[in-house]
């Protein structure tokens, strides 16, 4: 039986300290659970922290490059893969997915969000901002769940795999 992929999406350049933290501590909670981390695999924000946060607890990391070079990864990742496709690597990061968490949000993440409840992946949203939730409420359908808690994230996730 395969590991569970957890996607962990959000800003690079522009997360904030919260974000970056809780994507540090998300990556050790997904890698104490014995889960595969998966994030758009650069060297800043979310993505190196989630990728560091699970190194630091022994966990493996993958990361979907969005160039076709290994030009900026985060050296916390175990298995990168190189797309060449730019932000279309955001399909490639959701459906490779089993559960995708957005921890801050960007125009990045948002479109990560978008396409895994278009792709009927659950959703979970860490701290989501007022300007996210509205627009899901506004969605005909959603599998998005939100949280405030670390903790709970985890619990939510053992909950829909």
């Amino acid at each position: 039986m395969s590991k569970p992929i957890i996607g962990v999406m959000g800003p690079g350049e522009g997360a904030s300290q919260k974000d970056i933290n809780h994507a540090y501590e998300l990556g050790q909670l997904i890698a104490k659970q014995n889960w595969i981390l998966l994030t758009g695999g650069r060297n800043t924000g979310v993505m190196d922290a989630a990728s560091k946060g699970a190194k630091h607890s022994g966990g493996l990391t993958v990361g979907i490059l969005p160039s076709e070079s290994k030009d900026g990864i985060s050296e916390f990742v175990d298995i990168p893969i190189c797309t060449g496709m730019g932000s279309a690597r955001n399909n490639i990061n959701v459906l490779s997915s089993d559960v995708v968490i957005a921890c801050g949000s960007g125009a990045g993440t948002i479109s990560e969000v978008m396409l895994a409840l278009k792709a009927h992946k659950p959703v979970i949203l860490l701290n989501p901002s007022e300007s996210l939730k509205k627009l899901l409420d506004e969605l005909p359908y959603s599998s998005s769940y939100i949280t405030y808690s670390l903790d709970h994230a985890v619990e939510l996730i053992k909950q829909l795999l």
